[in-house]
């Protein structure tokens, strides 16, 4: 098969295309034949994070993709193989991600894809949903699955609605009925962000956001799900409700983040800091099983009339996806594997 590899963490330089077997599914595992690769942030820094050691002496990056299941491992129920899939941390502490022609992973990890969801959405869920989904399910007295009418009543702000992580917090928290505001930075993000579905979007590079978001929510915003708080903390905190919640995936920007604490206390604020790598196997199927079934509902549709346009690769320039996520491409970066 062809896979991309890299045998030392660093540059664009250290992927190889390289011809490989076919790998077998070890027990409780199935092996996929890839359709689409999905790339996402944590993809490049992990392959450029030169101070880790190498955990294998050879990795096949990227995380997210979606194609057919072709093999099972044992105690995996054979009538399996032939499924559809979409494809969550298939390189989270494992050598075998899906910028291959196959991968092999746990079975859990390939979730059935809705009959009418095509590959490029499998792809396009992942990291981004199931980040969004758990920013959306970690607030006090809130749910901690999605739903139809879980988030009534709520207001939701997702910074940076334009990011991929951005795009499905609009569409799930629309999904489960909760208000959804989205911060941008210029036009084109703000079409982005209300073809994603969220009610209202303010340029916070212009007036005063704060007000306008209070204009908005007079009682304060429930959840904000930030994707660069140092940046954006002041704007949070004049916004959240008391005991609001800031779920904070990322800190794009690299701005340092300095509390105050006295603030803090009076509001009760809760940080929830999160990364998938370490949520959990419980958060993740509960995330797993919501989003399929905010796909079966069409909640969580890809492109760029949804707000979300594919930027695509082929398989032989992964370099070149991993160049465009690094360098900030509006959209969701895509490698197509399979012929």
């Amino acid at each position: 098969m062809r896979a991309i590899i890299y045998r030392d963490r660093g540059g664009l330089d250290v992927l190889q295309l390289v011809d490989r077997p076919v790998p077998a599914p070890g027990p409780g595992e199935v092996r996929v034949r890839v359709a689409v690769s999905g790339v996402n942030p944590t993809d490049w820094k992990s392959r450029s994070s030169i101070d880790a050691p190498m955990p294998f002496p050879e990795v096949i990056p990227n995380l997210d993709g979606a194609g057919t299941i072709d093999a099972v491992g044992e105690g995996v129920d054979r009538s399996r193989v032939g499924e559809r899939v979409w494809l969550f941390m298939a390189a989270a502490d494992r050598p075998t991600g899906t910028a291959a022609e196959f991968t092999v992973v746990p079975a859990e990890r390939a979730v059935p894809l809705p009959d009418g969801a095509d590959f490029d959405l499998g792809a396009s869920l992942g990291v981004p949903a199931l980040t969004a989904h758990r920013a959306l399910t970690v607030a006090e007295g809130g749910p901690d699955r999605l739903r139809p009418g879980a988030l009534d009543g709520k207001v939701v702000l997702a910074a940076g609605g334009a990011g991929a992580v951005g795009h499905a917090v609009i569409q799930l928290a629309r999904w489960a009925g909760a208000t959804v505001i989205s911060t941008i930075s210029g036009p084109e993000k703000a079409r982005s962000a209300t073809a994603a579905g969220a009610h209202h979007v303010i340029n916070y590079r212009e007036g005063d956001p704060a007000a306008e978001i209070r204009r908005i929510a007079p009682d304060g915003v429930d959840i904000v799900a930030e994707v660069a708080l140092g940046a954006n903390l002041d704007l949070d905190l004049a916004v959240l409700r008391t005991r609001g919640t800031i779920s904070t995936y990322a800190n794009d920007g690299g701005v340092p983040v300095a509390l105050d604490v006295r603030q803090n206390m009076t509001l009760n604020t809760r940080f929830q800091f999160l990364v998938l790598y370490t949520v959990g196997p419980d958060a993740l199927a509960r995330g797993a099983a919501d989003v399929v079934a905010a796909v079966h509902d069409g909640a969580l549709p890809v492109g760029e009339e949804h707000g979300l346009p594919l930027v695509r690769f082929p398989l032989d320039r992964t370099a070149d996806a991993h160049r465009a996520v690094e360098q900030g491409a509006v959209g969701k970066v895509l490698i197509d594997v399979g012929s």
